[in-house]
């Protein structure tokens, strides 16, 4: 039998406390300590519930634990660069939440010192293991749909985050949509070459005063020449929408979103089925096991991580051009030298 591997975790928020209920019921992990910058009763007695070991104010304590062989960084954003360094150093394998960090030079040091330090790093696009999407992926792979031409991507929040993470979040484009960004890379296999932006203030005066927006849509170009049109709200009253379509020379596929149930009530007054699942917890709680399983496989196995520091930095730099664009208001060429990513953006 093989031992399960020893994880400890770095910031005990909300998705850090979701990554520790997974890995205490998967056999492929033990899950040792966990450190959070603030310690109170509410944090003790949730750790308590689930009888873990030990609780730390500071992830050192983590990263000097010989025995611990992999750390998962959940700490706010601007932090996640330090850690990941920290822990390479430490030799640790690393799983870190999106994005690297809200910065290209201080994601590109922490890619270098994992490279230096021959660990692993896994950076945690979730979407990428959702069963939907990944059939989609695999019609692209097999061909079935032909040659693709446009992506479709739709995400929309049930409702805004509130100003204190938005003002720390790097906006929209780094907070929200780099997921979309990174599933178009994904689907498509290959790299952006130009990236468009219209943004507004349609929800909430907040994301104005924060310099954000809270509705957009995003037109990326591929190297192909293949389109990826992306609309993203923060603020769906119906619920959690999330739908994707591939659109290709032999055909179409479309993942859409995800209910409570599939049933459908039609009477002489209407037709309705339930409302999309709330918000990424529910819709992506499958994706959240799956990701953490594949990075338990890629350690044991020594295989490639489904979601690598290069995929992060891509994503982030697709982030960074809608962000010019919206501030320009004109396209931004990405630039990229093949097995190297995107090296430079220009608007144009």
């Amino acid at each position: 039998m093989v031992n399960p591997i020893v994880v400890g975790i770095i910031g005990a928020g909300r998705i850090g406390r979701l990554h520790a209920d997974n890995l205490r019921v998967m056999p492929l992990f033990k899950l040792k300590s966990i450190a959070e910058a603030v310690v109170g009763e509410e944090l003790l007695d949730w750790a308590e519930s689930r009888n873990l070991g030990s609780v730390f104010v500071s992830g050192e304590d983590i990263l000097n634990d010989p025995e611990i062989e992999a750390v998962f960084i959940c700490t706010p954003t601007d932090t996640h660069a330090y850690w990941i360094e920290q822990a390479a150093r430490a030799h640790k394998n690393i799983f870190c939440e999106k994005p690297i960090s809200l910065s290209s030079a201080q994601t590109s040091r922490a890619l270098q010192c994992v490279e230096e330090e021959g660990v692993m790093l896994q950076v945690g696009f979730n979407r990428r293991m959702d069963p939907s999407f990944r059939r989609l992926k695999q019609l692209v792979e097999s061909g079935e749909l032909g040659s693709p031409h446009i992506v479709k991507i739709t995400s929309r929040d049930p409702q805004p985050p509130g100003e204190a993470y938005v003002r720390s979040s790097g906006g929209m484009f780094m907070d929200m949509t780099i997921h979309d960004f990174d599933m178009a890379r994904y689907l498509m296999g290959e790299e952006v070459t130009e990236v468009y932006t219209r943004g507004a203030n349609l929800v909430d005066p907040m994301f104005g005063r924060c310099g954000d927006v809270d509705t957009a849509v995003i037109t990326l170009t591929f190297a192909s020449g293949a389109i990826c049109v992306i609309d993203n709200s923060r603020k769906a009253v119906y619920g959690y929408d999330q739908r994707v379509e591939v659109f290709g020379s032999h055909g179409s596929a479309t993942a859409d979103n995800c209910r409570p149930t599939t049933v459908e009530v039609s009477t002489a007054a209407s037709v309705t089925r339930d409302q999309p699942q709330h918000f990424f917890l529910e819709r992506y709680n499958q994706a959240f096991s799956d990701e953490i399983a594949a990075f338990a496989q890629a350690i044991r196995l020594q295989e490639p991580v489904i979601c690598s520091g290069l995929d992060g930095q891509q994503a982030e730099r697709i982030a960074e051009a809608a962000k010019e664009s919206h501030r320009s208001g004109l396209p931004v060429k990405l630039s990229f030298c093949a097995g190297e990513g995107i090296s430079a953006m220009q608007a144009l």
